[in-house]
């Protein structure tokens, strides 16, 4: 391992000011969803599940609008696919608060597809920024950057709530807008070549994903064109030519990774009140982003990848043990262990997406990827919530656990049958 790599990233101005910008970025959205749910509640009066819908709504807009957004960025360029959340973010949060319900989840749709692309653009950046064996750590200081915000930001919007959720949801576009501001003026480049981008090696980044041999790098490149996948999506060619079967099991462990964490997330508080402990969720909280921060600034500093399904797994699995804490602190100890893995799998999922898809895509790959976690999220509350009604508490970890474990093995039997046939056709030229 070696820690110093972090060190020298934050020595680069352009990549502390980007990793900076997006921490603030992701400030008022990780806050909106609690102030959303407390002004359904309390200034419309309705119920939870109103205020759920409220908030599936921004997620299906995200969903929706990453790939979308992405492709902007790629053709249109940065700034020019920034400006119209620039004024959307302002002015639908500004206006929300005065909506009647079934105008607010409208206004929720409409934003989340025009929400700032912050997860999407910083990770392209990033892919350009550093050189291909630096990623890895640049990534890590991202996802290390997202859990402090997550810890920042909810509870900022709590304090936000408490006031009145009519303020804080105007505050939250505001400060959403303004984010969009400092990333449109910081222009940070998208492509190699632009200012501010690192001249990687094109044939590093070709070879640097899963090791392959030059065999089996040779037989993935000329079958792209020959295989199933490639024959249905023929139709789609211009589009989603960058599409392939290493590129959909990363995006299937992107679902599980979103799954797993609001299913996690559902299920602390499930076995908290259970127990008549919900005070104390904040602890387990802290435990479980603190594991995760700690994960991450690891995983950044090992000198080799590590496969993201294989992490998901592993994550998974772990998971599934915090369904038998029976108090606090057994929960919280609990969380560490795939608390500790959180950080790194988004981490490889990033850096595998970035060398698995040509740069000039790279863009809408990081939207369809940020769909994917986004999906993920949207299945993984519902589904927990649905196992805790049935058997009660540990099932929301269970279900989550054992569904994203699931995906992360079929995600690997598909790399292995991918894999099957060069190594056949190496082992007959040999």
């Amino acid at each position: 391992m070696n820690f110093r790599q972090y060190g020298q990233l934050l020595r680069v101005p352009a990549l502390r000011q980007l990793l900076l910008v997006a921490m603030l970025a992701r400030i008022p959205h990780s806050a909106s969803a609690v102030v959303l749910t407390l002004h359904v509640v309390n200034n419309l009066g309705l119920d939870y599940a109103s205020a759920g819908m409220v908030g599936a709504a921004v997620t299906v807009g995200i969903a929706f609008g990453g790939p979308w957004r992405g492709r902007l960025v790629d053709t249109k360029g940065l700034r020019r696919a920034v400006l119209p959340s620039i004024v959307s973010e302002v002015v639908i949060w500004s206006i929300a608060p005065f909506l009647t319900y079934q105008l607010l989840l409208v206004a929720a749709l409409v934003g989340g597809a025009l929400a700032v692309p912050i997860f999407s653009v910083v990770r392209q950046a990033l892919g350009v920024m550093v050189p291909a064996e630096q990623r890895r750590t640049a990534y890590a200081l991202d996802s290390i950057g997202a859990e402090l915000t997550f810890m920042i930001g909810p509870a900022a919007g709590v304090a936000l709530a408490t006031i009145n959720t009519v303020p804080a949801l105007i505050v939250i576009g505001v400060a959403a807008s303004l984010a969009g501001v400092l990333l449109f003026w910081f222009n940070p480049p998208t492509r190699s070549g632009q200012p501010g981008s690192y001249q990687a090696d094109v044939a590093d980044a070709v070879d640097s994903f899963e090791e392959l041999s030059p065999a089996e790098a040779a037989s993935s490149t000329s079958s792209a064109a020959t295989s199933p996948l490639s024959r249905i999506l023929s139709p789609f060619k211009g589009q989603l030519n960058w599409l392939n079967v290493a590129v959909l099991a990363v995006l299937a462990a992107s679902v599980g990774v979103g799954m797993t964490l609001t299913g996690t997330d559902i299920g602390i508080v499930a076995v908290l009140r259970e127990h008549d402990q919900q005070p104390t969720i904040g602890i387990v909280f802290v435990f479980w982003c603190a594991a995760s921060i700690v994960g991450g600034l690891i995983y950044g500093a090992l000198h080799r990848k590590i496969n993201p399904l294989w992490l998901l797994a592993l994550m998974a699995a772990l998971t599934i043990p915090m369904g038998f804490a029976t108090d606090t602190w057994a929960l919280a100890l609990l969380s560490v262990l795939p608390g500790l893995l959180c950080a790194p799998v988004l981490s490889a999922s990033s850096e595998w997406i970035a060398n698995l898809v040509p740069e000039e895509r790279r863009g809408e790959a990081m939207g369809w990827y940020g769909s994917a976690i986004t999906l993920g999220s949207a299945m993984g509350a519902p589904l927990a919530g649905a196992a805790i009604d049935w058997v009660g508490p540990w099932g929301g970890f269970g279900s989550v656990g054992v569904i994203s474990a699931l995906l992360a093995l079929l995600g690997l039997a598909a790399q292995w049958l991918r894999r099957r046939p060069s190594t056949a056709a190496s082992s007959q030229l040999g």
